[in-house]
């Protein structure tokens, strides 16, 4: 663990490999370390430099418990490039890290070599906001869903059925997001709390970055037609939907998903 301080906060990261600088974003609520269940390792294996980090709300990087925007997600990456000085990178970005991919991609395509995002999106539609909304609510007003409910939970928004028709499966997805719960911290709040009334699909036109778009033909929580509208708005875009995985696509089926990354960064 490194903590070094970019764009005014600490930020931690790691960094595995050598070879050309791929960094990896999280989305919401979830510490970097993720990735290295499957897309490190893969990418190292292919001969990439990997860095991934704790976005800005989930400690031990600065939290902004005030409030995140998503400005200052995208100077933050694009601080921790320009502090490895390993860039131009390659970056990929899962959910609100694919919004921060696309936006570094727009804003500092000096940085950014090859972009992809999985379950990227330009704007969210109207279940989208209003389920936001209700988790807000639910974090301010204290309230606490019993373990198993917000286990079923999120499995059903996240996973795809194919994932839980299995028996076997479906208890093993079921009690890892049961004992893996806990309360939102004050940081995770602030990330929950950034604008999602936004609509950036004209804005992508002026992305020059060859990119690729991933969508999850059973995603719930960002849909594929959104992921399919960010290929179709960036000129150097290119879309690859993948079935039978839901919004933790990367988890779910992560061979699949690291092939078609690996294949693209080394096309």
């Amino acid at each position: 663990m490194t903590i070094a301080t970019i764009n005014g906060i600490p930020l931690n990261y790691q960094v595995k490999g050598s070879g050309d600088l791929v960094v990896l974003i999280m989305g919401t609520g979830s510490p970097g370390r993720v990735w290295d269940l499957h897309q490190t390792p893969a990418l190292v294996a292919a001969g990439y430099t990997v860095c991934t980090f704790d976005n800005r709300g989930i400690a031990p990087s600065g939290e902004s418990v005030d409030g995140i925007t998503i400005d200052q997600m995208v100077a933050d990456t694009a601080g921790l490039i320009e502090h490895l000085g390993l860039g131009p990178a390659h970056v990929v970005g899962t959910s609100l890290g694919a919004r921060v991919a696309q936006e570094l991609a727009l804003a500092r395509p000096d940085l950014v070599r090859k972009a992809v995002f999985l379950a990227g999106h330009a704007r969210m539609d109207h279940f989208q906001q209003t389920l936001t909304e209700g988790e807000r609510d639910l974090v301010d007003k204290g309230v606490e869903l019993p373990p198993k409910y917000r286990a079923a939970v999120t499995a059903v928004m996240n996973l795809s059925p194919a994932s839980l028709v299995d028996t076997n499966t479906a208890r093993d997805w079921l009690d890892l997001f049961e004992f893996s719960g806990g309360k939102t911290s004050q940081g995770v709040r602030a990330q929950m709390g950034m604008d999602r009334a936004f609509d950036r699909r004209a804005a992508y036109r002026a992305i020059t970055t060859p990119s690729l778009s991933v969508g999850y033909a059973d995603d719930r929580m960002i849909p594929s037609y959104l992921s399919r509208e960010v290929a179709d708005a960036i000129p150097t875009a290119s879309y690859y939907e993948i079935p039978d995985v839901g919004h933790y696509g990367y988890l779910e089926q992560p061979e699949a998903v690291n092939k078609v990354v690996v294949e693209f960064l080394a096309d």
